[in-house]
C-alpha cells in the first residue's frame, strides 16, 4: 500500500520551516433532541481525522463542496472552535491546549479574512478604527500615538485611498470592504492568514484583483496563507498546495499540478470535471463525470469509504475497510511514480468509466 504519508503532501513550497501541524483533527458537533430535558441522540462529524503542514511562504488550498467541513477546520486552527480531538502545533506548541494570555499572545502570528465583507464589518465602527482594533487588543503592538499613522499605512498597502481612514464600510463596495479585512488581518505583522472563503461573495472580475493584492502581500511580507474555497479554478490561481476534502476528510493532497494535472481520486477528479474550460477544443475533449446522489450526512456517514456511495468504482472492500491516506503504489505516471497521497482503495490517474 506504501509507505504513511506525511501530513505535509508533497512537500514543502516555502522554505521548508513548518508554521502549522495539523495532527488527526477531530470536531463532532453533539445531535440532541428534547426541550426540558436534553439528551444526545448521535453527533455531526463535520472533521473526522484531518492531518495537514503548512510551511512558510507558502499556500495551502483547501477545497470541497458546502458542508464538507472547511470552514470549520478553519474555526479550529483559530481556536474559536474546541476540537473533539487532535492537535494543531504552531511552532511545536499545542494551540488547542492554549487559553488567556498564552492563546492572546499566539492569535498575534495568526490572523483571518473572513468569507462575506458585507457582515464582518461593523457598520458602527469607522474604518480607521476597525482596522486599528487589534491594537486596542494588542496595546504593545503598535505605541498608541503612531497607530493611525499605520492604519493609513495599511489601507495604501491594500491599494486604498488613505483618505479614506474616517469612512464607513457602507461607502465602500464588497471588493473594498474586503480589502479593509485583509487591512484588519495585517496589522499585527503575522505570520500565517487564515482565508475562509475570502472571494466567494465578490464578482469574477473582483475575484482576481482581491487574489492578485492577496499573493502581493504574501511576496511582500512573507505570509503564509490557509486558503478555503469551493471554486477550483480560485484555488489553483493561488495555492501552491492543494487539500481535497469530503465528508469531514482529506482525499487527495498535493501540489498544485500534482492535484489539477494527475488527480488519483475519483471524487478529485470529478470535481476538476466540473471545472469551465475556455478552450472549445479542450472542452470536446474532456471527459465529463457527472456524480450520482448527494452528500450523505455528517451525521450519518457511510461505512468504509465516506465517498463510495457516490462512487463509480466502488466495490465491497469499499464498503468494508476506509482507505487510508496514503501514496498508492498501483499505478505510475507516465514521468515516473506517483507521490502524493490519495484516500482511494483503487486510486489511478485516470477514471475507466465516466458518465454523462
Amino acid at each position: 500500500m506504501g509507505e504513511p504519508h506525511t501530513p505535509a503532501g508533497a512537500g514543502p513550497a516555502g522554505d521548508g520551516a513548518v508554521l502549522l501541524d495539523v495532527r488527526k483533527l477531530v470536531k463532532h458537533f453533539p445531535l440532541t433532541r428534547g426541550v426540558v430535558f436534553r439528551r444526545q441522540v448521535g453527533s455531526v462529524r463535520a472533521v473526522d481525522g484531518v492531518s495537514f503542514r503548512l510551511y512558510r511562504g507558502e499556500t495551502l488550498g483547501i477545497v470541497g463542496e458546502s458542508g464538507c467541513g472547511k470552514s470549520t477546520v478553519a474555526k479550529l486552527l483559530m481556536n474559536l472552535e474546541q476540537p473533539t480531538s487532535g492537535a494543531v502545533l504552531h511552532k511545536g506548541e499545542d494551540l488547542t491546549r492554549l487559553s488567556g494570555r498564552a492563546l492572546k499572545a499566539v492569535r498575534r502570528n495568526i490572523q483571518m479574512v473572513f468569507q462575506d465583507p458585507y457582515t464582518s464589518l461593523n457598520p458602527r465602527m469607522t474604518v480607521g478604527d476597525i482596522i486599528g482594533e487589534p491594537y486596542e487588543i494588542h496595546p504593545e503592538a503598535v505605541p498608541k500615538g503612531d497607530r493611525r499613522r499605520r492604519v493609513r499605512e495599511l489601507l495604501d498597502v491594500v491599494g486604498l485611498n488613505p483618505e479614506y481612514i474616517n469612512r464607513y464600510p457602507h461607502q465602500f463596495s464588497g471588493g473594498q470592504r474586503q480589502r479593509i479585512g485583509i487591512a484588519r488581518g495585517l496589522a499585527l505583522q503575522p505570520e500565517i492568514i487564515v482565508a475562509d472563503e475570502p472571494v466567494s461573495a465578490l464578482d469574477v472580475s473582483v475575484q482576481a484583483q482581491v487574489i492578485n493584492l492577496m499573493e502581493r502581500l504574501q511576496d511582500e511580507f512573507g505570509l503564509s496563507y490557509v486558503f478555503i474555497a469551493h471554486d477550483l479554478s480560485v484555488v489553483r490561481h493561488i495555492s501552491d498546495r492543494v487539500a481535497v476534502m469530503y465528508l469531514g476528510k482529506i482525499m487527495e493532497i498535493g501540489t498544485d499540478t500534482e492535484i489539477y494535472d494527475h488527480p488519483t481520486h475519483p471524487y478529485t477528479q470529478a470535481l476538476l470535471s466540473a471545472v469551465p474550460v475556455p478552450d472549445p477544443e479542450s472542452r470536446e475533449k474532456r471527459e465529463r463525470i457527472i456524480l450520482t446522489g448527494d452528500v450523505p450526512s455528517p451525521a450519518d456517514p457511510p461505512s468504509g469509504c465516506p465517498f463510495r456511495t457516490r462512487c463509480w468504482k466502488a466495490q465491497d472492500k469499499c464498503a468494508r475497510e476506509e482507505p487510508p491516506l496514503l501514496v498508492p503504489e498501483t499505478f505510475r505516471y507516465a514521468t515516473g511514480p506517483v507521490k502524493h497521497p490519495s484516500a482511494c482503495h483503487f486510486a489511478e490517474e485516470k477514471p475507466h468509466v465516466t458518465h454523462g
